[in-house]
């Protein structure tokens, strides 16, 4: 199936691509040296590589934006040793978010060489980022919840892309928590988080 054919829950993906990366330039001043090796609720991924994850991340996305299409085995290219990876990282957000806000075009994306609904790309964006927001302010040792409105919206996306297929490998099972837990907590717990 086609991401064309999908019945698209979200109103403006962007709108809450942007909204996620807000909430996650939050964490991200959070972050000191100190902090670069601290574990992160990623398993096996320590701060520092977790920021890499999400500068390649937002690398990809911006690919999508400019490109209107995302190579599924992209080069290996590091981010550079000497770089401040929250400068870097918070540079790449801005710079992906004005992308976005200028492509304006409803034509789909190629993912692999399938085509997907343009709306598909930011929002699966806005969940990455803002859970990893999350992840970020976790390792540095706060406490930063989702904020409501956002972490309802990231719950529907959440429910439209991750299957049991993506478990174990990509999200550890769902962590049980009380059904009118706040609108974070059940995100979170969906993806296998323990926000507790």
């Amino acid at each position: 199936m086609t991401g064309a054919a999908l019945a698209w829950p979200l109103a403006d993906p962007v709108a809450l691509l942007e909204r996620s990366i807000a909430y996650t330039l939050g964490s991200l001043q959070l972050v000191t040296e100190e902090s670069m090796g601290r574990a992160t609720p990623c398993r096996g991924w320590d701060l520092r590589e977790l920021l890499a994850h999400m500068n390649d991340a937002l690398g990809t996305l911006q690919e999508a934006a400019l490109d209107r299409h995302i190579v599924l085995a992209p080069a290996a290219v590091g981010p550079d040793p000497g770089a401040d990876p929250v400068a870097a990282l918070c540079d790449r957000a801005c710079r992906l978010l004005g992308s976005w806000a200028r492509s304006g075009d409803p034509e789909g994306i190629l993912i692999g060489g399938v085509s997907m609904a343009a709306g598909i790309v930011p929002a699966a964006g806005a969940l990455e980022i803002a859970v990893h927001g999350w992840d970020v302010a976790r390792a540095c040792g706060r406490d930063r919840p989702i904020p409501p409105d956002l972490a309802e919206e990231l719950l529907t996306c959440a429910t439209l892309f991750v299957s049991d297929a993506d478990r174990p490998a990509r999200f550890s099972a769902p962590v049980h928590v009380a059904p009118g837990s706040h609108p974070g907590t059940l995100l979170l717990a969906f993806l296998g988080r323990d926000a507790g």
